[in-house]
């Protein structure tokens, strides 16, 4: 695979993959919607470019690390996207979270501009993408996973950067990690707000199910922010929004019911709402602690 690689979307999640990519060894073009971090990454090494077109034109590989589904539609198909200067036989890795759907349309528009896309979203968090201990599952054709995987190891964990099935099943894989852990959050909630309402110190309570059956990595990490009211974001709550909005189309679509889910994205809506949007996503857990003390846990600030 080339060492030229392509860069697109430098936020909480994407600057600290790149960094990683130029510390093992690679060269990056970059572009961003903000200049900061372009700049910040040009300081480590890394040429910026004036439009995805242009990161096109430069690498074999461009990656995306995106907010949202629209985003990464105008980055790969848009009037001066990735398609109008791929190479032939080059890779598009999107590591956004987006639509299954929509991602099964850009794969067939990068395959008739001579490329492959491959979808692979990530799950850790900032602190993963700092410490390259991501999980990847990826979607697309396999000889273009293959080719692609070294460069996903210098950003996740190389035993848990995966290989799913054809594209559009990585994002939909991801869409059922967002499930488990919003059932996970949920039952971790209302735990903390049925021992505060019943008078025990929630810090036992953790310490007491961490050792037992109902140990979870969200009562762990997730827990352990409740506790200290700490949300300050390795994931947010608007893009925990976005995901189970995403989850909730994917599965009508499939004719599949989620009202477990479909009540903790009411919930997350609720702290959007109340202002709470830019707030790691484990705030919800005061949504639950609200309705057993009547005032939020923390202030959304």
């Amino acid at each position: 695979m080339a060492t030229n690689i392509g860069f697109i979307g430098l936020g909480i999640m994407g600057k600290p993959m790149a960094l990683n990519l130029i510390r093992a060894g690679y060269h990056l073009v970059v572009h961003s919607r903000s200049r900061g971090p372009v700049d910040e990454m040009v300081a480590a090494g890394a040429t910026a470019a004036s439009t995805p077109a242009d990161v096109a034109r430069q690498t074999d590989c461009v990656i995306t690390m995106l907010p949202d589904t629209a985003d990464v539609e105008l980055v790969v198909s848009g009037a001066h996207g990735i398609v109008v200067g791929l190479k032939a036989g080059a890779i598009v890795i999107d590591m956004s979270t987006i639509s299954p759907i929509a991602t099964e349309r850009l794969a067939k528009a990068v395959a008739s501009a001579g490329g492959h896309m491959l979808d692979a979203p990530v799950s850790g968090g900032e602190v993963g993408a700092k410490a390259a201990t991501l999980t990847i599952v990826v979607g697309g054709n396999h000889a273009a996973f293959e080719r692609a995987r070294p460069i996903l190891a210098c950003m996740g964990n190389p035993d848990r950067v995966m290989h799913i099935g054809p594209s559009g099943a990585g994002q939909t894989c991801k869409l059922c990690g967002q499930i488990a852990v919003s059932g996970a959050l949920a039952g971790v909630s209302e735990a903390f707000a049925l021992a505060e309402k019943s008078g025990i110190d929630k810090a036992r309570v953790r310490e007491a199910l961490l050792g037992g059956f109902s140990a979870s990595k969200v009562l762990e990490v997730h827990g352990e922010r409740v506790l200290a009211g700490n949300y300050r974001p390795g994931f947010s709550a608007r893009l925990f929004q976005k995901d189970l909005r995403l989850v909730h189309e994917t599965a009508t679509a499939n004719a599949v019911a989620t009202p477990a889910t479909s009540v903790v994205s009411h919930l997350v809506d609720a702290l959007v709402a109340a202002g709470g949007g830019h707030l790691d996503y484990a705030a919800v857990a005061t949504m639950w602690l609200e309705k057993a003390d009547g005032v939020f846990e923390t202030e959304l600030r």
